[in-house]
């Protein structure tokens, strides 16, 4: 007899790190294996980067149509991060769930905190980089960041290194591979 599908509920996994720590390569590499699972698109008030579609990347927002959505409570979590700001549209996340699917965020540190009051079931998990200056090389490497900006990252990054044990569990992205491959057992391969 197959189980009562208004009964199945899904599970919210948070990935969560400094700006270029990999949090993004390991997301799409997750999605590939289990295309089933929902990514949770984040909004946005900072300017798209090369090749970034609105509604596919990030809902880019301007910061009095993100300060609506926080007035109007669509967002699960919201934060501030280098001058922009950056959150989580709670409708489809919750929609998701509720149809028994595994959702992904990727979100910054301030809105994984956050998400632990909303969520307290949500498996957080904080990606680490194997060092700063493999950390401000990826960030370098980007090729789409001023040296303020990337100057900025590199701050804030100390300080939210600091916050890892603060999460779940940690994984440190030195070897993509390896980072997949723990991120798939911490998650569960299948739902």
């Amino acid at each position: 007899m197959a189980p009562d599908q208004t009964s199945v509920k899904g599970q919210l996994i948070v990935l969560t790190g400094p700006s270029g720590v990999g949090k993004g390569t390991l997301v799409q590499l997750l999605l590939e294996r289990q295309p089933h699972w929902f990514l949770s698109i984040s909004a946005t008030t900072r300017s798209p980067r090369a090749g970034e579609v609105d509604g596919q990347s990030y809902y880019f927002l301007t910061k009095e149509e993100f300060q609506t959505w926080i007035g109007e409570e669509k967002l699960l979590e919201w934060a501030e991060y280098a001058g922009n700001y950056y959150g989580t549209p709670r409708q489809p996340v919750e929609e998701q769930i509720a149809q028994g699917k595994t959702v992904l965020l990727e979100i910054e540190v301030l809105g994984a905190r956050q998400i632990k009051q909303t969520f307290p079931s949500a498996r957080r998990i904080f990606i680490l980089p194997p060092s700063v200056e493999v950390l401000e090389e990826r960030l370098r490497g980007r090729g789409s960041d001023s040296e303020t900006a990337i100057a900025k990252r590199l701050a804030q990054a100390q300080q939210e290194l600091q916050a890892a044990a603060e999460f779940d569990y940690q994984v440190v992205n030195d070897d993509l591979d390896q980072a997949l491959h723990r991120l798939v057992k911490l998650i569960g391969e299948e739902e």
